[in-house]
C-alpha cells in the first residue's frame, strides 16, 4: 500500500475544533477558519457538525464547504431506536436528515442511540427494547439505501450503546453497519483492535480518538459530564493516550477496509479565542503527524 492512499483517506470533524452546541462546551471558532485550517492540512472532506456551524440547507452546505475546497461525508444523528412510542418521530428524523445528507451528497448516516431527544442517562435495554432497536436499524438501513447513504451505527458514552454488553448484544440482534470510533469503544469497556479484527466486514466509517483512561471512571460513574470530562483532557492527541490506534488501523487495512478516517479529537476552547495557527490546529497536527510518521510506514512495511 502506497502511504498515500492511506493518507488521503485521512480527515476530520468539526468537534476537534471545539464545535459543539453543549452550552457552556467552550468558545467557537468562526466557521471559516475551522474550514481553513482544515483545509491547510490538506483535508477535503469533513462531517457536518452541531447545529449553526454549516448552513441548515443543502446547497448552503456545500457552497461553504467548496468555497475551502472540501465536501461532506456526513453527520452524527442521535435517534431514539429502542422506544417503540418514538417509532414515528425517529423514521420522521431519519428521512429529514437522510434527505439533507443526499442532496449535499454526502455517503454516511451515522447514527447514535440516544434514550431520549433530551439525551437522558441510559439504561440497560430489555429484550423487547433490543428487538426494537434491531427492527428500526432495519427501517433506518432502507432509508439510507433510498437516499444512496449508509447507516453506520455509532457506539457513545450516555447512549444505549456504551458499554461492551452492549455492542456485543447489537452485534447479535442485527447487521448493521458500524462507525468505528475508537475513544467511545474504549471507554465503554471494548477493545477497539478486537473490534476491528472480529467485525472488519461491518465497519463503514471510522473515527479516531485517543483516551486517557484514567479519567473514565467519573465519566462512567455518572459523576462528571462528557463535557467536564472533555475539558479535563479526557481525548489526547493521537499517539499520547491509552489507545492502540495503530493496532486498529493495521487491523482493518489488512482486513481490506477503504473508507475514511476521522480524526474526531473532542476538544473544548476553555482559554478564549486562540491566536491564528494556534489552538486546536496544534492538536490536530500533533495527532497528523502520528498518523503520517508511526502509522502509515508501518502500513508500508506489512
Amino acid at each position: 500500500m502506497a502511504v498515500s492512499d492511506f493518507l488521503n483517506r485521512v480527515a476530520s470533524a468539526p468537534i476537534s475544533w471545539g464545535i459543539c452546541e453543549v452550552p457552556g462546551w467552550g468558545a467557537m471558532l468562526p466557521t471559516p477558519r475551522v474550514l481553513s485550517e482544515m483545509a491547510g492540512l490538506g483535508m477535503t472532506v469533513t462531517e457536518l457538525g452541531a447545529p449553526g456551524f454549516l448552513p441548515e440547507d443543502a446547497a448552503g452546505v456545500q457552497r461553504e464547504l467548496a468555497s475551502h475546497g472540501m465536501t461532506l461525508v456526513g453527520g452524527f444523528t442521535p435517534l431514539v431506536m429502542h422506544d417503540p412510542s418514538q417509532e414515528a418521530a425517529t423514521i420522521a428524523e431519519a428521512r429529514r436528515v437522510a434527505s439533507l445528507f443526499q442532496t449535499a451528497g454526502a455517503s454516511k448516516f451515522i447514527s447514535a442511540i440516544v434514550t431520549s431527544w433530551d439525551w437522558d442517562m441510559p439504561h440497560r435495554a430489555s429484550n423487547e427494547e433490543m428487538a426494537h432497536m434491531a427492527k428500526m436499524f432495519g427501517i433506518v438501513d432502507e432509508i439510507c439505501d433510498e437516499h444512496g447513504l449508509e447507516q453506520v451505527v455509532h457506539s457513545h458514552i450516555q447512549t444505549m450503546i456504551e458499554k461492551d454488553e452492549d455492542v456485543q448484544r447489537v452485534l447479535d440482534v442485527c447487521d448493521v453497519h458500524w462507525c468505528l470510533d475508537t475513544g467511545h469503544l474504549a471507554i465503554g469497556g471494548t477493545d477497539p483492535v478486537a473490534f476491528a479484527k472480529e467485525a472488519a466486514d461491518r465497519v463503514g466509517h471510522v473515527h479516531l480518538k485517543d483516551v486517557d483512561l484514567s479519567k473514565v471512571d467519573p465519566l462512567l460513574r455518572r459523576e462528571m459530564s462528557i463535557m467536564e470530562s472533555v475539558q479535563q483532557g479526557l481525548f489526547t492527541p493521537l499517539g499520547q493516550g491509552d489507545v492502540d490506534i495503530r493496532g486498529v488501523i493495521e487491523a482493518l487495512e489488512s482486513r481490506g477496509y477503504e473508507g475514511l478516517y476521522i480524526i474526531e479529537q473532542d476538544t473544548a476552547i476553555t482559554d478564549g479565542i486562540p491566536d491564528e495557527g494556534a489552538g486546536p490546529i496544534a492538536e490536530v497536527t500533533t495527532s497528523l503527524n502520528y498518523l503520517k510518521d508511526e502509522v502509515a510506514p508501518r502500513l508500508v512495511a506489512t
